[in-house]
């Protein structure tokens, strides 16, 4: 539910510590927040370019998260914290390099966003070195600047070709989406279209939240339906008007769904990795194993508020160590901090339930979960047979050779003779059988079949979707 029109705010207000810690808050013009930003992330003596793309990449993830209300809408009085563990780095009073000082000058109200789209890109970066993630490397932008990269092909080298520079837009003060008043049955106008949009994007996860149709800015009795569905679901009085708390509730799960399009790329690095317990992994660890359970932090930091946000670097830091402790606190387990073999069981059993309510719920999955290491056959039953279908009623859709199946989490003949069908499509031994190998095809076809339908999932495309075009212009 991002604010649409293109904007920069006058001022940002700073929280100078976790969101959830007691700190203070700081108020700061956001030309001034951006050279303080740049000074304390960049070196001031890298090539002009990488400084440029560095600075509308710190500017478009400071904006991004005033368009989308990330912290207000939690509740908080502030917009953007300076823990890198969540945000970017800030620090009061420090020195600001002449350079930056007049870059940020020249481009302070210049941002990336996709092409087509209307809010900021979420511009996710990284040192590159130390810490590596899906986005652009700080030090990495300095290597391709030294190679003649501009500013804009650097960005386009890390976020994709799809992208452009918003430039000029207007200083003004922070705007606010909620309207001030409530919105019930009988209320119309643009307010009322922002929810009922909003309603249908978050639907596309919760499927329980009933289509709006058609949208058009009327607050009648689907309307209403849609948002006493979505207050029941997430324990808000369930009385069909949009008050304080369910607009900001809205605004909350808007992100979320659309953040957990940007942790879908994350997730298909897990594919092929056997997901049984590894072994003891606590701080100091590094590798991919620390790369899942951060991935499993990540998603369930989306909908459990005392789990806080981390970097999916594959290094087990102090802030991976406060998220298992946050979580071991939340689920009463042993608050060590280190994940063993009943601490890894149950975050992969709670990132299973989201996966199974959130992404399954969808026509198709968003995320392919390895092999769990047993072997389906005629017989086998659960969750993982369910998965199994779905991935074959995907890949039938492309495939005429291969036949649909019901979802019913049971393996039954039809579920064992689509199997074979695609063994057979693809080279495998036609047994029936799903082990690690077969398992595996079938996951990566069906990422393929994926990657070749779905458009880029993390922004808002700053219109309206009717159910119409919910299958082609899915965000």
């Amino acid at each position: 539910m991002p604010i649409t029109t293109p904007y920069i705010p006058s001022f940002i207000t700073v929280h100078l510590g976790a969101p959830s810690s007691d700190a203070q808050n700081v108020t700061i013009s956001f030309p001034d927040y951006i050279k303080n930003v740049a000074s304390s992330e960049i070196y001031p003596t890298w090539n002009e370019s990488a400084i440029y793309a560095n600075i509308y990449a710190q500017i478009s993830f400071a904006l991004n998260r005033i368009y989308l209300e990330h912290y207000p809408s939690q509740g908080y009085s502030f917009n953007i914290t300076n823990s890198t563990a969540y945000d970017q780095a800030f620090t009061p009073g420090r020195n600001i390099f002449e350079n930056i000082n007049k870059i940020v000058d020249n481009i302070f109200n210049d941002y990336i966003r996709r092409i087509g789209y209307a809010e900021p890109l979420a511009a996710i970066y990284c040192n590159g070195t130390t810490a590596t993630c899906n986005g652009l490397s700080q030090w990495g932008s300095e290597e391709l600047a030294k190679q003649g990269y501009s500013s804009i092909n650097i960005l386009k080298y890390y976020y994709g070709y799809n992208i452009e520079l918003v430039q000029e837009a207007p200083v003004m003060g922070i705007r606010s989406s909620y309207p001030g008043y409530t919105l019930r049955r009988g209320s119309f106008g643009d307010y009322v279209v922002i929810i009922q949009s909003s309603l249908n994007r978050i639907s596309q996860n919760y499927p329980a939240i009933p289509k709006i149709y058609p949208i058009d800015g009327i607050f009648g009795e689907n309307t209403e339906r849609a948002v006493t569905a979505f207050q029941e679901i997430f324990n808000l009085t369930p009385d069909g008007i949009v008050g304080k708390a369910t607009w900001y509730k809205i605004v909350y799960l808007y992100t979320a769904v659309n953040k957990l399009g940007e942790l879908e790329s994350q997730g298909q690095r897990l594919f092929g990795i056997y997901l049984t317990y590894p072994d003891t992994i606590s701080e100091g660890n590094s590798g991919e194993k620390v790369f899942i359970l951060q991935y499993f932090l990540s998603v369930l930091a989306q909908f459990y508020d005392f789990i806080p946000f981390i970097e999916i670097s594959g290094f087990f830091g102090p802030e991976t160590k406060n998220a298992v402790i946050a979580f071991q606190r939340g689920k009463n387990l042993p608050q060590t901090g280190i994940v063993d073999n009943v601490t890894w069981n149950e975050i992969y059993r709670e990132f299973r339930g989201i996966v199974s309510t959130v992404f399954e719920g969808n026509s198709s999955q968003k995320t392919f979960i390895p092999f769990s290491g047993t072997t389906l056959r005629l017989g086998s039953e659960g969750e993982e047979v369910v998965t199994l279908q779905q991935y074959l009623n995907s890949i039938a859709n492309v495939y005429n050779g291969i036949s649909s199946v019901s979802v019913t989490g049971n393996y039954d003949e039809s579920t064992m003779n689509s199997v074979m069908q695609y063994q057979r499509e693809f080279g495998l031994r036609a047994t029936g059988n799903v082990d690690r190998t077969t398992w595996n095809s079938i996951g990566n076809t069906y990422l393929s079949i994926l990657s070749s339908e779905d458009p880029q999932p993390t922004q808002y495309p700053g219109y309206e979707l009717s159910i119409d075009q919910a299958d082609s212009n899915n965000n």
